[in-house]
C-alpha cells in the first residue's frame, strides 16, 4: 500500500519537474523568425486600434451616459 503511494507521488513530482522543459519547447517551436510576408501600414494600423478602442469604451459610455435613468429605477421599488 504505501509503495503504491510512494510511486504515485514519485510519477507525479517528476512530471512537475519535467513539464516545464516540454511546455518551453512547445513555445519555441511556434516562434518563426522571418519578416512578414505582408506589411501593414500606418492607416490600417490606425483603423484597426481606433475600432478595437470603440468596442471597448462606447458600452462603458453607454453605461456612464444612462447612469442617471438607471439610478431612478433602482429608487422605483415595485409594490408587490
Amino acid at each position: 500500500m504505501a509503495s503504491g503511494i510512494l510511486r504515485m507521488v514519485g510519477s507525479v513530482f517528476v512530471t512537475s519537474l519535467t513539464g516545464p522543459k516540454e511546455i518551453l519547447k512547445l513555445t519555441r517551436s511556434r516562434i518563426y523568425s522571418k519578416p512578414p510576408r505582408n506589411r501593414i501600414g500606418a492607416g490600417q494600423s490606425f483603423f484597426v486600434m481606433s475600432v478595437f478602442a470603440a468596442a471597448m469604451l462606447v458600452p462603458a459610455a453607454w453605461i456612464l451616459h444612462h447612469l442617471p435613468e438607471y439610478r431612478r429605477r433602482s429608487r422605483q421599488t415595485p409594490k408587490a
